[in-house]
């Protein structure tokens, strides 16, 4: 792409999160000038982000780049960006499985793939983690249904449900479903279990810290 200000975005929430999605033809091969502009469109660095379209909090300051993909039995290929609120950073280093939510609706808004009416499988290639997720969204005249009664902790309104199926995602970043081989480790006189199960995390009870879980 030679000329950025052509760049056109959609704003999406998928789960819990909002991010700018791309088509990825529309943004620079050039890491330097995507992430450059990247950080300008979000108004990164600053806390409030006042001066772009970030929302002064990781989980409303991130980017989604799709493609139509070139792999077999995949519709499209999807690299998640965290951009850094108060830092000049742009981060693929992991993915991100809220916006994932949204970027078979987005193929379908940009025609990436055909939609028949009905619920319809989209194929996603997870560049990020080098994984495969498959989504379905229900379609009618040929156009995502948004709508509907889901409802998930952290969004006050209700939305249409998108099911996502994983595939072989266990070990995608540490290699191994228990990274350690252990279901429970002790650290520092604390029980956690840790699991890469398409992200690292560390599982322990709220009570071993003080605090009850519920705020």
């Amino acid at each position: 792409m030679s000329d950025i200000s052509s760049a056109k975005s959609m704003w999406m929430r998928g789960g819990t999160s909002k991010a700018a999605f791309f088509l990825t033809e529309d943004l620079p091969n050039n890491i330097e000038k995507r992430d450059k502009f990247l950080l300008q469109i979000m108004g990164s660095p600053d806390n409030r982000q006042i001066d772009g379209m970030g929302g002064a909090d990781p989980l409303t300051s991130k980017v989604a780049m799709v493609k139509k993909s070139n792999r077999s039995g995949v519709d499209v290929d999807y690299l998640f960006l965290q951009v850094m609120v108060d830092k000049p950073i742009v981060s693929d280093g992991q993915n991100c499985d809220n916006i994932l939510a949204a970027v078979a609706p987005f193929a379908i808004e940009r025609v990436l793939i055909v939609a028949e009416d009905g619920q319809i499988d989209v194929t996603i290639y997870m560049e990020n983690i080098g994984q495969i997720a498959i989504a379905k969204v229900m379609v009618k005249d040929k156009k995502v249904i948004y709508g509907g009664t889901a409802h998930i902790d952290g969004v006050p309104k209700t939305a249409n449900e998108i099911p996502i199926i994983f595939k072989d995602t266990a070990g995608s970043s540490c290699g191994a479903l228990l990274p350690t081989g252990n279901e429970l480790d002790i650290i520092d006189d604390i029980a956690v279990t840790m699991i890469d199960n398409g992200m690292p995390i560390v599982i322990l009870l709220a009570s071993d810290l003080g605090i009850s879980g519920n705020g």
